[in-house]
């Protein structure tokens, strides 16, 4: 190449570099103006850190009894630190940190925010599930119940950074999660005989935990491979803005308290005793970590020849999902999963004509293309077989690798005000004492908070009128159960036919 071409191929590399540069600069100083101008105050919530949290770097040699007696004294520290708020102001009076609110009075005695376990004196099998990214062990707590009614000791992990303060997401990392989510596999599949099915599970950020892990024990012949795979709705593909919380919090560093709100997006009032409602810059770069890690995963996986040897993965997915979408499941898992033990349950919009109008054409049309296609794995597609009738009954149109459909009518019937199904309602039962929204949800007389409905102007409440909207808990949570029911049938007859 002549040196006046490579001067000036050098020149725009510079230029392009410097653009590149500019645009990050000017990213990190308009949010750090939003952040500041715009965020309401930080409470002690935000800014106060516990010490005992489990860290990869410090904790890593512990084994699952160490982890839960870390997870003791960490629970004991932030009682001790919530001891020391006690005020009279509505931020603290109504939150998840006053013992006397009423959101607390919702799971009162419950522990919903820490790890747990359902044992049986004799079981069939053990299941390891893991929650989603600012939730709790409570989002898992319905699959736990439905695995140990059929006879599982079932263990939900509470992943580093999560059920105590919304501070300690500032902190937490992808390697405290994984390393967390090792010492607890090794704990339940070492108590778990070889003749007996082991579960790995997870909703959102923890499937796509679960799916990491599962990676790992395919080169890892000291681990043991899950059995079969559960999943709700895993974070793969997100959208690529998310990018940006690698570098937005920049200034946040700075020992300037001014600045300490630039290490949030969101700073909500904190009403939910069994979720976070703000939302550090940190989690979005966390997850965003572990999405991308993944799909690297699948990758070279694939490449290798080794998704041959991946366990069955059946996976619930809303094709409306607002917070990871459904294109990383239709498109970037399932799509490389080949064979009928996979399978992937797509829950469909309303079809109710009323709604036509309103509705995103694109959910539709993914439903459209999936119902026609061929896939390369068992897929259900969970919808109306009524579509001009409020109240359909709901049916599951299951397409085969063989390229065999059948339709089975199910007893539930789609809710009339119900437009989608959604990322937070996927794993929660429609009367969850917590998330329900049927009526009577709730607990001594306290409603549930996905019961909560309310109209007004923007600015009336300390929490958006949009929040109350959004579906919180899933009508069809007996069609999620009735499927874990049967592969527990099927994956126990099949370890029993095998030869000893």
């Amino acid at each position: 190449m002549p040196r006046r071409a490579l001067r000036r191929l050098a020149r725009l590399s510079a230029w392009a570099a410097a653009a590149v540069a500019g645009l990050g600069l000017a990213g990190v100083l308009g949010f750090t103006l939003y952040a500041v101008a715009s965020l309401p105050p930080l409470q002690p919530w935000h800014t106060e850190e516990l010490e005992a949290e489990f860290s990869a770097g410090r904790d890593a040699g512990l084994d699952f009894a160490g982890y839960l007696q870390l997870e003791d004294r960490l629970f004991e520290e932030l009682a001790r630190t919530v001891a020391g708020w006690q005020r009279s102001d509505e931020a603290w009076l109504h939150s998840r940190f006053n013992p006397a609110s009423v959101v607390n009075r919702l799971v009162e005695g419950a522990g919903c925010n820490r790890s747990f376990r359902l044992s049986v004196p004799a079981p069939r099998g053990s299941a390891l599930l893991l929650h989603g990214l600012t939730d709790s062990p409570h989002s898992m707590e319905a699959m736990a119940r439905s695995l140990h009614a059929r006879g599982f000791e079932v263990t939900v992990l509470r992943l580093p950074g999560h059920g105590t303060l919304p501070s300690m997401m500032t902190e937490m990392s992808l390697a405290d999660w994984q390393a967390a989510v090792r010492l607890a596999a090794r704990d339940v599949a070492g108590r778990t005989p070889a003749g007996q099915p082991f579960y790995l599970g997870g909703y959102s950020t923890g499937a796509t935990l679960a799916l990491l892990h599962t990676l790992d024990t395919l080169q890892d012949s000291t681990l043991r491979r899950p059995d079969r795979l559960l999943l709700m709705a895993p974070a793969i593909e997100l959208t690529p803005v998310i990018a940006m919380a690698e570098v937005i919090d920049l200034l946040g560093g700075l020992p300037i308290t001014a600045l300490e709100k630039v290490r949030w997006q969101e700073i909500v009032a904190e009403y939910d005793p069994c979720k976070f409602n703000s939302f550090p810059v940190n989690a979005s770069r966390q997850v965003n970590r572990a999405a991308r890690a993944l799909r690297s995963g699948l990758a070279q996986a694939a490449k290798g020849g080794r998704l041959a040897a991946l366990p069955p993965v059946l996976t619930w997915q809303s094709v409306v999902d607002s917070t990871v979408g459904s294109a990383g499941t239709v498109n970037t898992l399932y799509a490389q999963l080949p064979g009928a033990a996979h399978r992937l349950v797509l829950f469909d919009v309303n079809r109710h004509p009323a709604l036509a109008s309103v509705q995103r054409p694109a959910a539709r049309a993914t439903f459209e293309r999936l119902r026609g296609s061929r896939p390369g794995h068992t897929l259900d597609l969970v919808g109306t077989t009524e579509a001009d009738t409020p109240g359909a009954t709901v049916s599951v149109q299951r397409l085969a690798p063989d390229g065999t459909q059948s339709i089975r009518a199910t007893p539930w019937a789609w809710p009339a005000a119900v437009v989608s199904l959604g990322h937070v309602a996927l794993p929660f039962p429609p009367d969850d004492v917590v998330y329900g929204f049927l009526p009577g949800s709730g607990r001594a007389g306290i409603p549930s908070i996905g019961s909560w409905l309310m109209r007004g102007e923007s600015g009336a409440l300390t929490i958006g009128l949009g929040a109350l909207t959004r579906l919180r808990s899933n009508p069809f949570w007996g069609l999620v159960d009735e499927d874990l029911g049967q592969v527990v049938e099927a994956d126990l007859a099949d370890l029993a036919a095998r030869p000893r």
